[in-house]
Protein backbone atom coordinates (compact mmCIF):
# COMPACT_ATOMS: atom_id res chain seq x y z
CA UNK A 1 0.00 0.00 0.00
CA UNK A 2 1.29 3.47 -0.86
CA UNK A 3 0.26 7.05 -0.17
CA UNK A 4 1.58 10.60 -0.06
CA UNK A 5 1.80 12.46 3.25
CA UNK A 6 2.64 16.06 4.19
CA UNK A 7 3.27 18.03 7.38
CA UNK A 8 0.22 20.26 7.91
CA UNK A 9 -2.99 18.35 8.68
CA UNK A 10 -5.02 21.43 7.74
CA UNK A 11 -3.36 21.89 4.33
CA UNK A 12 -4.99 20.58 1.15
CA UNK A 13 -3.05 19.12 -1.75
CA UNK A 14 -4.37 21.11 -4.69
CA UNK A 15 -3.17 19.03 -7.58
CA UNK A 16 -2.77 15.43 -8.66
CA UNK A 17 -0.76 12.62 -7.13
CA UNK A 18 -0.06 9.46 -9.12
CA UNK A 19 1.99 6.33 -8.55
CA UNK A 20 3.04 3.33 -10.56
CA UNK A 21 4.56 0.19 -9.10
CA UNK A 22 6.69 -2.74 -10.20
CA UNK A 23 5.17 -6.13 -9.40
CA UNK A 24 7.34 -8.46 -7.35
CA UNK A 25 8.46 -11.47 -9.37
CA UNK A 26 7.48 -10.21 -12.82
CA UNK A 27 9.30 -6.90 -13.01
CA UNK A 28 6.30 -5.40 -14.82
CA UNK A 29 5.33 -1.81 -14.14
CA UNK A 30 1.68 -0.87 -13.68
CA UNK A 31 0.15 2.11 -15.40
CA UNK A 32 -0.03 5.39 -13.54
CA UNK A 33 -2.71 5.23 -10.82
CA UNK A 34 -4.35 8.24 -9.24
CA UNK A 35 -4.31 8.81 -5.48
CA UNK A 36 -7.37 10.47 -3.96
CA UNK A 37 -5.84 13.77 -2.81
CA UNK A 38 -8.73 15.23 -0.84
CA UNK A 39 -8.48 12.98 2.19
CA UNK A 40 -8.85 15.67 4.87
CA UNK A 41 -12.56 14.93 5.13
CA UNK A 42 -11.65 11.53 6.61
CA UNK A 43 -10.29 12.76 9.90
CA UNK A 44 -10.97 13.48 13.54
CA UNK A 45 -13.10 16.54 14.24
CA UNK A 46 -11.50 19.94 14.93
CA UNK A 47 -10.94 20.57 18.62
CA UNK A 48 -10.66 16.91 19.57
CA UNK A 49 -7.56 15.46 21.23
CA UNK A 50 -7.00 13.17 18.25
CA UNK A 51 -7.01 16.05 15.77
CA UNK A 52 -4.94 18.40 17.94
CA UNK A 53 -2.39 15.85 19.18
CA UNK A 54 0.40 17.29 17.04
CA UNK A 55 0.89 13.90 15.40
CA UNK A 56 -1.82 14.29 12.73
CA UNK A 57 -0.62 14.96 9.20
CA UNK A 58 -2.19 15.66 5.84
CA UNK A 59 -2.42 12.70 3.51
CA UNK A 60 -3.88 11.28 0.35
CA UNK A 61 -6.00 8.17 0.54
CA UNK A 62 -3.77 5.09 0.51
CA UNK A 63 -3.77 2.87 -2.57
CA UNK A 64 -3.53 -0.93 -2.51
CA UNK A 65 -0.92 -2.03 -5.06
CA UNK A 66 -0.14 -5.62 -4.03
CA UNK A 67 3.32 -7.15 -3.70
CA UNK A 68 5.72 -4.65 -5.27
CA UNK A 69 9.45 -4.01 -5.26
CA UNK A 70 9.59 -0.66 -7.05
CA UNK A 71 7.54 2.55 -7.05
CA UNK A 72 7.51 5.86 -8.87
CA UNK A 73 5.47 8.88 -7.80
CA UNK A 74 4.62 12.19 -9.42
CA UNK A 75 2.78 15.09 -7.80
CA UNK A 76 1.67 18.00 -9.92
CA UNK A 77 0.16 21.24 -8.60
CA UNK A 78 -2.97 22.69 -10.10
CA UNK A 79 -2.28 24.95 -13.08
CA UNK A 80 -2.10 28.57 -11.91
CA UNK A 81 -4.93 30.91 -12.79
CA UNK A 82 -3.55 32.77 -15.81
CA UNK A 83 -5.59 35.84 -14.92
CA UNK A 84 -3.92 36.13 -11.55
CA UNK A 85 -0.84 34.00 -10.91
CA UNK A 86 -0.89 35.15 -7.28
CA UNK A 87 -3.92 32.90 -6.60
CA UNK A 88 -2.14 29.64 -7.37
CA UNK A 89 -1.77 27.41 -4.34
CA UNK A 90 1.64 25.80 -3.74
CA UNK A 91 2.00 22.14 -2.85
CA UNK A 92 2.02 21.52 0.92
CA UNK A 93 5.37 21.26 2.66
CA UNK A 94 6.98 18.01 3.71
CA UNK A 95 5.58 15.89 0.87
CA UNK A 96 6.86 12.35 1.02
CA UNK A 97 5.88 8.87 -0.12
CA UNK A 98 4.72 6.34 2.47
CA UNK A 99 5.30 2.64 1.76
CA UNK A 100 3.15 0.35 3.89
CA UNK A 101 3.85 -3.33 4.43
CA UNK A 102 0.65 -4.82 5.91
CA UNK A 103 2.53 -7.77 7.40
CA UNK A 104 1.57 -11.43 7.42
CA UNK A 105 -1.95 -12.78 7.79
CA UNK A 106 -2.81 -14.05 11.29
CA UNK A 107 -2.82 -17.69 10.21
CA UNK A 108 0.71 -17.25 8.86
CA UNK A 109 2.06 -16.43 12.33
CA UNK A 110 0.60 -19.14 14.61
CA UNK A 111 1.17 -19.10 18.33
CA UNK A 112 3.64 -21.72 19.53
CA UNK A 113 3.78 -23.58 22.83
CA UNK A 114 1.55 -23.31 25.86
CA UNK A 115 2.27 -19.63 26.39
CA UNK A 116 1.39 -18.85 22.79
CA UNK A 117 -1.85 -20.80 23.01
CA UNK A 118 -2.81 -18.97 26.20
CA UNK A 119 -2.08 -15.63 24.56
CA UNK A 120 -4.26 -16.53 21.57
CA UNK A 121 -7.16 -17.49 23.86
CA UNK A 122 -6.93 -14.17 25.71
CA UNK A 123 -7.05 -12.23 22.46
CA UNK A 124 -10.52 -13.60 21.69
CA UNK A 125 -12.17 -15.06 18.64
CA UNK A 126 -11.28 -14.30 15.04
CA UNK A 127 -14.95 -13.66 14.23
CA UNK A 128 -18.24 -13.06 16.01
CA UNK A 129 -20.74 -15.54 14.58
CA UNK A 130 -24.02 -14.44 13.07
CA UNK A 131 -26.95 -14.60 15.49
CA UNK A 132 -30.62 -15.26 14.83
CA UNK A 133 -33.21 -12.70 15.78
CA UNK A 134 -34.06 -14.10 19.22
CA UNK A 135 -30.38 -14.51 20.13
CA UNK A 136 -29.70 -10.96 18.95
CA UNK A 137 -32.51 -9.61 21.12
CA UNK A 138 -31.25 -11.59 24.11
CA UNK A 139 -27.70 -10.34 23.59
CA UNK A 140 -29.05 -6.78 23.55
CA UNK A 141 -30.77 -7.36 26.88
CA UNK A 142 -34.37 -7.70 25.73
CA UNK A 143 -36.68 -10.18 27.45
CA UNK A 144 -38.21 -13.08 25.47
CA UNK A 145 -41.27 -11.90 23.57
CA UNK A 146 -40.05 -8.35 23.16
CA UNK A 147 -39.97 -7.12 19.56
CA UNK A 148 -37.39 -4.36 19.25
CA UNK A 149 -36.42 -3.04 15.85
CA UNK A 150 -33.03 -4.72 15.68
CA UNK A 151 -31.73 -6.68 12.72
CA UNK A 152 -30.02 -10.03 13.39
CA UNK A 153 -26.34 -9.62 14.19
CA UNK A 154 -24.27 -10.48 11.11
CA UNK A 155 -20.97 -12.32 11.24
CA UNK A 156 -18.22 -9.84 12.06
CA UNK A 157 -14.52 -10.56 11.58
CA UNK A 158 -12.77 -9.12 14.63
CA UNK A 159 -9.57 -7.13 14.76
CA UNK A 160 -7.83 -10.34 15.77
CA UNK A 161 -9.35 -12.00 12.73
CA UNK A 162 -7.84 -9.52 10.28
CA UNK A 163 -4.58 -9.30 12.17
CA UNK A 164 -4.61 -5.82 13.73
CA UNK A 165 -1.42 -5.12 15.67
CA UNK A 166 -2.86 -3.73 18.90
CA UNK A 167 0.49 -2.19 19.82
CA UNK A 168 0.09 0.40 17.06
CA UNK A 169 -3.03 2.19 18.32
CA UNK A 170 -3.56 4.29 21.40
CA UNK A 171 -4.39 2.09 24.38
CA UNK A 172 -7.46 4.07 25.51
CA UNK A 173 -10.77 4.41 23.69
CA UNK A 174 -12.99 7.39 22.87
CA UNK A 175 -16.76 7.09 23.05
CA UNK A 176 -19.77 9.24 22.26
CA UNK A 177 -23.23 8.98 23.81
CA UNK A 178 -25.10 7.10 21.10
CA UNK A 179 -25.16 6.12 17.42
CA UNK A 180 -27.75 8.20 15.58
CA UNK A 181 -26.52 7.71 12.03
CA UNK A 182 -24.17 5.77 9.78
CA UNK A 183 -21.94 7.41 7.16
CA UNK A 184 -21.04 5.18 4.24
CA UNK A 185 -17.62 5.54 2.59
CA UNK A 186 -15.48 3.92 -0.02
CA UNK A 187 -11.88 3.45 1.04
CA UNK A 188 -10.59 4.81 -2.32
CA UNK A 189 -7.84 2.18 -2.13
CA UNK A 190 -8.70 0.74 -5.54
CA UNK A 191 -10.49 -2.43 -6.63
CA UNK A 192 -7.43 -4.51 -7.45
CA UNK A 193 -7.71 -6.91 -4.53
CA UNK A 194 -9.06 -10.40 -3.95
CA UNK A 195 -11.40 -10.89 -1.01
CA UNK A 196 -8.77 -13.18 0.52
CA UNK A 197 -6.50 -10.09 0.52
CA UNK A 198 -9.03 -7.86 2.30
CA UNK A 199 -7.39 -8.41 5.73
CA UNK A 200 -4.10 -7.23 4.21
CA UNK A 201 -5.83 -4.16 2.78
CA UNK A 202 -7.30 -3.41 6.21
CA UNK A 203 -3.94 -3.83 7.94
CA UNK A 204 -2.48 -1.45 5.38
CA UNK A 205 -5.18 1.17 5.97
CA UNK A 206 -4.76 0.74 9.74
CA UNK A 207 -1.01 1.31 9.61
CA UNK A 208 -1.46 4.22 7.21
CA UNK A 209 -4.04 5.92 9.44
CA UNK A 210 -1.96 5.47 12.60
CA UNK A 211 1.69 5.61 11.52
CA UNK A 212 1.43 7.80 8.42
CA UNK A 213 -1.54 10.08 9.19
CA UNK A 214 -1.04 10.24 12.97
CA UNK A 215 -4.51 9.09 14.08
CA UNK A 216 -5.20 7.13 17.28
CA UNK A 217 -6.50 4.07 15.39
CA UNK A 218 -8.04 3.16 12.05
CA UNK A 219 -10.62 5.82 11.24
CA UNK A 220 -13.59 3.64 10.27
CA UNK A 221 -15.77 1.82 12.79
CA UNK A 222 -16.41 -1.03 10.34
CA UNK A 223 -15.32 -2.15 6.90
CA UNK A 224 -16.98 -4.30 4.25
CA UNK A 225 -15.22 -6.06 1.39
CA UNK A 226 -16.70 -6.70 -2.03
CA UNK A 227 -17.63 -10.27 -1.10
CA UNK A 228 -19.81 -9.00 1.74
CA UNK A 229 -17.51 -9.84 4.65
CA UNK A 230 -17.87 -7.43 7.57
CA UNK A 231 -14.87 -6.35 9.66
CA UNK A 232 -14.53 -4.64 13.02
CA UNK A 233 -12.71 -1.34 12.57
CA UNK A 234 -11.73 1.06 15.33
CA UNK A 235 -11.24 -0.70 18.65
CA UNK A 236 -13.49 -0.21 21.65
CA UNK A 237 -16.31 -2.71 21.21
CA UNK A 238 -18.56 -3.44 18.24
CA UNK A 239 -21.75 -2.82 20.27
CA UNK A 240 -20.55 0.50 21.70
CA UNK A 241 -20.65 4.08 20.43
CA UNK A 242 -16.97 4.28 19.54
CA UNK A 243 -15.92 7.69 18.20
CA UNK A 244 -14.24 7.29 14.84
CA UNK A 245 -12.35 9.58 12.46
CA UNK A 246 -14.33 9.06 9.29
CA UNK A 247 -16.50 12.10 8.54
CA UNK A 248 -14.92 15.45 9.44
CA UNK A 249 -17.46 17.44 11.44
CA UNK A 250 -19.82 14.52 12.08
CA UNK A 251 -17.88 11.91 14.05
CA UNK A 252 -19.91 12.50 17.22
CA UNK A 253 -22.82 10.09 17.76
CA UNK A 254 -22.31 8.40 14.38
CA UNK A 255 -20.46 5.44 12.91
CA UNK A 256 -18.45 5.12 9.72
CA UNK A 257 -18.57 2.10 7.40
CA UNK A 258 -16.02 1.84 4.60
CA UNK A 259 -16.63 -0.40 1.61
CA UNK A 260 -13.15 -1.47 0.50
CA UNK A 261 -12.65 -0.24 -3.04
CA UNK A 262 -13.18 2.77 -5.29
CA UNK A 263 -16.71 3.27 -6.59
CA UNK A 264 -16.60 6.50 -8.53
CA UNK A 265 -16.94 4.67 -11.86
CA UNK A 266 -17.24 1.05 -10.69
CA UNK A 267 -20.52 -0.40 -9.42
CA UNK A 268 -20.26 -1.92 -5.93
CA UNK A 269 -21.14 -5.63 -5.78
CA UNK A 270 -24.57 -6.53 -4.43
CA UNK A 271 -22.87 -8.54 -1.66
CA UNK A 272 -21.22 -5.39 -0.33
CA UNK A 273 -24.44 -3.36 -0.39
CA UNK A 274 -26.28 -6.23 1.35
CA UNK A 275 -23.58 -6.34 4.02
CA UNK A 276 -24.02 -2.62 4.67
CA UNK A 277 -27.76 -3.23 5.11
CA UNK A 278 -27.20 -6.13 7.52
CA UNK A 279 -24.63 -4.23 9.57
CA UNK A 280 -26.68 -1.04 9.86
CA UNK A 281 -29.89 -2.96 10.67
CA UNK A 282 -28.13 -4.48 13.66
CA UNK A 283 -25.93 -1.65 14.92
CA UNK A 284 -28.39 1.19 14.38
CA UNK A 285 -31.08 -1.02 15.90
CA UNK A 286 -29.09 -1.32 19.13
CA UNK A 287 -29.52 2.45 19.50
CA UNK A 288 -33.12 2.69 18.28
CA UNK A 289 -32.34 4.35 14.94
CA UNK A 290 -34.57 3.84 11.90
CA UNK A 291 -32.48 3.22 8.75
CA UNK A 292 -35.15 4.89 6.58
CA UNK A 293 -35.48 7.87 8.91
CA UNK A 294 -33.94 11.31 9.24
CA UNK A 295 -31.81 12.68 12.04
CA UNK A 296 -30.56 16.12 13.08
CA UNK A 297 -26.84 16.31 13.79
CA UNK A 298 -24.73 19.26 14.92
CA UNK A 299 -21.71 19.94 12.73
CA UNK A 300 -18.30 20.05 14.36
CA UNK A 301 -17.10 22.09 11.38
CA UNK A 302 -16.54 21.07 7.76
CA UNK A 303 -16.27 22.60 4.31
CA UNK A 304 -20.02 22.09 3.85
CA UNK A 305 -21.46 23.05 7.24
CA UNK A 306 -19.96 25.50 9.71
CA UNK A 307 -19.35 24.47 13.28
CA UNK A 308 -22.52 24.45 15.38
CA UNK A 309 -24.94 24.27 12.46
CA UNK A 310 -27.77 21.78 12.93
CA UNK A 311 -28.15 19.60 9.85
CA UNK A 312 -30.98 17.20 8.95
CA UNK A 313 -29.57 14.07 7.30
CA UNK A 314 -30.61 10.55 6.42
CA UNK A 315 -29.89 8.05 9.20
CA UNK A 316 -27.89 6.17 6.54
CA UNK A 317 -25.98 8.88 4.70
CA UNK A 318 -23.12 9.01 2.28
CA UNK A 319 -19.95 10.80 3.30
CA UNK A 320 -20.72 13.52 0.75
CA UNK A 321 -23.90 14.41 2.66
CA UNK A 322 -21.80 15.84 5.48
CA UNK A 323 -18.78 17.05 3.52
CA UNK A 324 -18.18 18.29 -0.02
CA UNK A 325 -16.42 15.19 -1.34
CA UNK A 326 -16.72 12.50 -3.99
CA UNK A 327 -16.84 9.83 -1.27
CA UNK A 328 -18.40 7.23 -1.23
CA UNK A 329 -18.18 7.39 -5.01
CA UNK A 330 -21.13 8.12 -7.29
CA UNK A 331 -21.92 4.44 -7.97
CA UNK A 332 -22.00 3.45 -4.28
CA UNK A 333 -23.93 6.58 -3.34
CA UNK A 334 -26.70 5.57 -5.75
CA UNK A 335 -27.07 2.27 -3.88
CA UNK A 336 -27.77 3.82 -0.48
CA UNK A 337 -31.53 3.88 -1.07
CA UNK A 338 -31.44 0.11 -1.57
CA UNK A 339 -29.38 -0.27 1.61
CA UNK A 340 -31.85 1.84 3.62
CA UNK A 341 -34.84 -0.19 2.46
CA UNK A 342 -33.14 -3.53 3.11
CA UNK A 343 -31.84 -2.42 6.49
CA UNK A 344 -35.28 -1.29 7.66
CA UNK A 345 -36.82 -4.55 6.48
CA UNK A 346 -34.24 -6.52 8.46
CA UNK A 347 -35.21 -4.51 11.54
CA UNK A 348 -38.82 -5.55 11.04
CA UNK A 349 -40.08 -2.12 10.00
Amino acid sequence: MVGVVWDDVDAELHGTAQVRTRATGTGRWSGWQELETHNAEHSADPGTAERDSGAARGSTAPLWVGASDGVQVRVRPEAPDTRDAETSVPLPGGLHLELVDPGADPQETPATGAAGADRTARQGAAALPALGRSATDAAAGYAPGAKPYIGPRPRIITRKGWGADEKLRERTFAYTKTVKAAFIHHSATGNNYKCSQAPSVLRGIYRYHVKSSGWRDIGYNFAVDRCGNIYEGRAGGVTKAVMGAHTLGFNTNTMGIAVLGTFTNSTPPAAAVNAVAKLTAWKLGLFGANPKGKVTLTSGGSNKYKKGKKVKLNVISGHRDGFATECPGARLYKKLGTARTSSARLQGR
